[in-house]
């Protein structure tokens, strides 16, 4: 996976990167807030995403790139792209053409709430 990657140098040294130089990366639909997907990004990735428009992951099952919908036909445009404070994950803002999940549903999250108990403010 070691991509010779020209993303800019500022940016790649506020990511701090797990053991396999990844960085989890959450899809979001930017007018609605609706969270679509969770992605992987090493800085090749990242750095495609902000240059062409089109968010592209890294696969770690194939360790090969993917644009968003090359296959599928589900694209995700870019409108926003956000580092955490700790530099450990990216929040891109998207405009999802169709399904983002790979089941066909709109969210990777579309399966229901797990049981919790509700927290309280003030407790």
């Amino acid at each position: 996976m070691e991509a010779v990657s020209s993303l800019d140098p500022a940016i790649a040294a506020r990511l701090k990167r797990d053991q396999h130089g990844l960085v989890p990366a959450i899809a979001q639909q930017h007018d609605t807030g609706e969270v679509l997907m969770l992605g992987w990004m090493d800085d090749e990735a990242l750095r495609r995403t902000l240059t062409t428009g089109r968010v592209t992951y890294f696969s770690r099952s194939r360790q090969d790139y993917w644009a968003k919908g090359d296959t599928s036909g589900h694209r995700q445009w870019v409108r926003t792209v956000a580092l955490d404070c700790d530099g450990d994950a990216l929040l891109v803002r998207v405009d999802q053409e169709g399904p983002a999940c790979h089941t066909g549903d709109r969210s990777c999250f579309d399966d229901g709430p797990l049981e919790a108990v509700p927290g309280r403010a003030g407790r």
